[in-house]
């Protein structure tokens, strides 16, 4: 009897050395259980044949498909003997659209005798263009025939055929084989979910999920399988999650209850507004959360302009009366700045401790960042060090090992996901005690990732704008195919600067030979878009000659010296430039009320959750505000698409949610939330939010009973295998 291998066997020692190289370096499986949990994407009905109709371009694909025509032609070459080459064409059909196949050369012998008229079989191969019509060259096929008793066929058993994903230098059918190999090991997986879950639900074990998704035998055998393979990732990683709030929760932290007529109460007082109900609901969360005797940790979302700043700072005006600390970590120092600006103003003689004229309750706000002159910094870090100063706001240069607080008790983090853990980390060391944490997003997050992505942090949501926020229209102007759209685009700009208002435009690019290729965001069909993106400077110069000219133009990107954006900025903020061409550098926190139009160029080379954001930088007084989103995609093109679905709807969760469905999850647990690597394989968190849900309930009560998972082995082995040593790192330091 041929001996099972076990789970953590490697692969070259089962496969051999080959087959395992190709799976390590182009799919991420090393081992016998990485291979058992690499999931078919989809399966193919050997009774049915595939639509060709709809083939994604440049993608390798996997079809089912029947011969309908073969032919051999003769060329002149001179690279073949006798100086003659040969073409195989072979054309295969699905009854809903028709393929074209090609050899050349010395490949054509073999398909040639294969690939005769009404022969079915797999093939598999990346589609392009030729001539105008789909192609696959020199596709890797498999014969499928009925009467076939070989074990290619038979490995396949059952009527429904697994299609993995694969590479050009593995094809699926051989990944199917590796796995054929595997599978009695499925056998030995030790079961993650408790025993009192799996019946409650009545799911699957997960040996036999396991052999049901790698070999179905009917479509309920998937589902099944799948129900139970998303659960177990959901509950990992809540468990995952829930163990790291369960450790926090046993930090020791300082209470930080403000005084009752302080620095909190002399602030609320000045407001020329009152509260909106979402900011003080929010406020009391957190003021809830600074009173306890352990570290608050919350994640506040908000929408561009509904007031979290305001709400941040109430937070650490309530830290200074009760006697510590604030920090604000901001992700550039243009934001750094902004914020610094706005919460003086906001202050007003609050912020002049020690100046003449400041108030009785007042503080200091210095601001820190990496471009100030010495003197600045000195006398910044002995304002920390002595707790002449309250709060003090900063970029990365707050985490430096110089910086001394004298009491650290709150640190809020503006756009988390602009920030390493690393650094997050080593702020809040910083404190005594570790201090508090408010983490800042004004990308609406849609409920089940903040439960995946954040789901160490408490949530708090400001979906309401304050009063006196304007609506902003937005209109696609589709630059190709009318350009008469784009001329009137630059005069609705000049109208609004006529009437006293101001405009951005937004490039992708910066422009100039320093430029580094792809910078841009890229969008999926930049293969298709052979033009570099538009570029600021080239942008900046082209207006003010035309269509702009006349106007105050000047440019803002993030390869200027900082002075030298801070000095544009101010020029903005006060009015005497009309026309600001920028990159995304504008994308988070300026706040200019004044401006009221936005021209996006190349809007398709930005992701959707950016696009939302640019706009949120106008309308921001009383005045409307307008957002054109600049294309030459066609209309319809996905790019076009995702630009009308921004232009229909200001809900920033509903984009956040179209966002995601289309950049896939990311790596939920590690840095990059990008959709290039991810360590949900079944879990779809858009979908699956009920799992998701349920699963966090579950997770929780679990780690409330049994914090180390004694009693679960199984799921101890999961949380190791979830966690490999850069997700340990991330989960372990919040």
């Amino acid at each position: 009897m041929v001996p099972v291998p076990a789970l953590q066997e490697p692969l070259k020692k089962v496969l051999g050395p080959a087959t395992a190289k190709v799976m390590a370096e182009h799919l991420g499986l090393h081992t016998v259980s990485d291979l058992l949990h690499h999931y078919p994407r989809r399966y193919e009905e050997r009774g049915r044949l595939t639509h060709l109709a709809d083939l994604p371009m440049d993608e390798h694909v996997t079809v089912v498909a029947q011969v309908a025509d073969a032919r051999l032609h003769s060329f002149a070459s001179s690279r073949a003997p006798r100086g003659k080459g040969q073409r195989l064409e072979v054309t295969i059909t699905d009854g809903s659209g028709r393929l074209q196949l090609v050899f050349f050369g010395n490949g054509v012998h073999k398909p040639h005798k294969d690939l005769l008229p009404g022969t079915r079989a797999l093939f598999a191969g990346k589609v392009s263009v030729f001539n105008r019509r789909l192609q696959l060259a020199h596709p890797a096929y498999e014969l499928l025939s009925g009467d076939d008793e070989s074990d290619t066929v038979e490995g396949w058993a059952g009527a429904l055929i697994p299609i993995y994903p694969a590479t050009a230098k593995l094809e699926s059918w051989k990944i199917a084989k590796s796995v054929q190999t595997v599978l009695p090991s499925a056998q030995e997986a030790a079961d993650p979910l408790p025993e009192s879950l799996r019946a409650g639900r009545d799911l699957l074990s997960l040996p036999e999920a396991l052999l049901k998704v790698h070999r179905p035998h009917t479509k309920a055998d998937i589902a099944g399988a799948r129900d139970r393979l998303k659960w177990d990732e959901a509950f990992v990683l809540q468990v995952a999650l829930a163990r790291r709030r369960h450790a926090e929760a046993q930090l020791p932290a300082v209470p930080r209850v403000p005084a009752p007529d302080g620095l909190l109460t002399a602030f609320d007082k000045e407001l020329p507004f009152t509260l909106t109900d979402g900011q003080q609901k929010v406020s009391q969360e957190i003021f809830a959360d600074l009173a306890t005797e352990h570290p608050m940790h919350r994640l506040l979302q908000g929408e561009v302009g509904s007031g979290k700043t305001l709400v941040a700072l109430r937070a650490m005006l309530a830290v200074v009366d009760a006697g510590g600390q604030a920090a604000l970590l901001a992700p550039t120092e243009v934001l750094a700045q902004q914020h610094h600006r706005s919460v003086v103003e906001m202050m007003g003689e609050l912020a002049e401790q020690g100046m003449l004229g400041g108030a009785e309750h007042a503080t200091k706000v210095v601001l820190l960042t990496g471009s100030m002159g010495a003197a600045g910094r000195r006398q910044a870090l002995l304002d920390l060090a002595t707790a002449q100063a309250g709060i003090v706001i900063g970029t990365h240069a707050l985490i430096e090992d110089k910086v001394q607080f004298h009491d650290l008790g709150l640190v809020v983090v503006d756009e988390q996901h602009r920030f390493g853990v690393e650094q997050r980390d080593a702020l809040r060391g910083k404190g005594k005690q570790p201090p508090h944490l408010l983490v800042m997003t004004a990308t609406p997050i849609p409920r089940t990732v903040a439960m995946t992505v954040f789901g160490d942090l408490e949530t708090s949501v400001l979906d309401q704008l304050p009063a006196g926020r304007s609506p902003i229209a937005s209109h696609v102007v589709p630059a190709a195919d009318k350009p008469h759209f784009l001329a009137r685009a630059w005069e609705r700009v000049r109208e609004e600067v006529a009437n006293g208002h101001q405009a951005y435009v937004v490039c992708p690019r910066i422009g100039d030979d320093a430029d580094e290729p792809g910078k841009a965001a890229k969008s999926p069909e930049d293969e298709a878009e052979k033009r570099p993106p538009l570029a600021v400077l080239d942008i900046a110069d082209q207006l003010s000659r035309g269509p702009l000219q006349g106007l105050r133009v000047e440019v803002l990107h993030g390869r200027m010296h900082p002075d030298d954006k801070d000095a544009v900025m101010r020029r903005f903020a006060a009015g005497e430039t009309q026309v600001l061409v920028a990159t995304t550098v504008i994308e988070v926190g300026v706040n200019v009320p004044n401006a009221t139009v936005m021209v996006i160029m190349d809007a398709d080379r930005f992701g959707v959750s950016q696009l939302h954001q640019l706009r949120g930088r106008v309308g921001r007084g009383a005045a409307p505000g307008l957002c054109l989103l600049v294309s030459e995609m066609p209309e319809a093109s996905p790019a076009r698409q995702r630009l009308n679905a921004v232009a229909a709807t200001l809900d920033g969760f509903e984009l956040s949610r179209i966002d995601l469905e289309q950049r896939r999850e990311g790596d939920v647990l590690g840095q990059a939330q990008s959709g290039a690597r991810t360590s949900l394989r079944m879990l779809a968190v858009i979908e699956d939010e009920e799992i998701i849900a349920e699963a966090r309930e579950e997770a929780t009560a679990v780690v409330a009973a049994d914090p180390e998972l004694e009693r679960l082995p199984g799921l101890r082995t999961a949380l190791r295998a979830l966690l490999d040593d850069e997700r340990e790192q991330y989960l372990d330091k919040g």
